[in-house]
Order: C-alpha cells, then structure tokens, then sequence
C-alpha cells in the first residue's frame, strides 16, 4: 500500500478540517477529474483500488494522475483492548481530503468513456465527489 518513506513522527493528531480546499482545487493535468465535495480521510486501500481502475482503463490511450498521498497515519486499539494506556498503534495511512480538493485526473480518452471511469473510480471512494471538467 502506499505510505511515506520518512516521518518526522510516527503517531499524528487528527486535526480538524476548518475551510474548502486552497490548493489542488484546480484541474491541472487532465481534461476531466474527480473532485471531493466533503472533507473527509481517504485510505490507501482506496486509493490503490481507484488507481488499480484508471490503469485499467487508460491501458491502452490515456493517462491519469493521483493527486493526493497518504501521509496521515492513523491509529488504532486492539480489538477489547480497555480505555486507555495510551495511543494505539499505527494500522493504516489515509490523506487528508478538503472540500474542493481535486483526487484524481484523467487524460487522452473520449468523454463518454473518462465520464464511465471516473464513476467507476469515484464509487471506490468514502468521500462524496463530483466529476469535473476543464473549462477551455
């Protein structure tokens, strides 16, 4: 699954989402996107599944981008494990998703066809999106 390489710390806080998104809310590689109307975390499981699927569409004319990673580790107790003793350990990675944020791009396929893809991609996912396009 994808994870970083390096982390300054191994365990992170979970944070609050607090506005829409500042950056990667723009379509900026591909003609058509997936982009998150919620906030919300994205697991690598996810992820790997939506790129497993754009792959195989896009095999033989396309190309897609992935334009978020996860960086957010995130803990979890045993199961009947009692309260407290501290921080669970780390089970999973998930990315940080903001209202707006674009997820995944997509290039070089008919629009019937990248509109098919991105539903088949977007129904892998626990965050409500939409499907965009780029304004020429």
């Amino acid at each position: 699954m994808l994870a970083p390489k390096r982390q300054k710390y191994r365990k992170q806080f979970r944070g609050v989402w607090r506005r829409l998104a500042t950056k990667g809310e723009k379509l900026i590689f591909g003609t058509y996107g997936l982009k998150s109307l919620t906030a919300g975390w994205i697991k690598d499981k996810e992820i790997e599944a939506a790129r497993v699927a754009l792959a195989r569409a896009t095999r033989k004319n396309g190309k897609y981008w992935i334009r978020i990673f996860p960086d957010k580790p995130f803990t979890k107790k045993p199961p009947e494990v009692t309260m407290g003793a501290g921080k669970g350990e780390v089970s999973h990675f998930v990315a940080s998703v903001a209202p707006g944020r674009i997820l995944f791009e997509i290039d070089g396929l008919p629009q019937e066809e990248s509109i098919r893809v991105l539903k088949n991609v977007a129904s892998k996912l626990s965050v409500r999106k939409k499907i965009v396009k780029r304004l020429v």
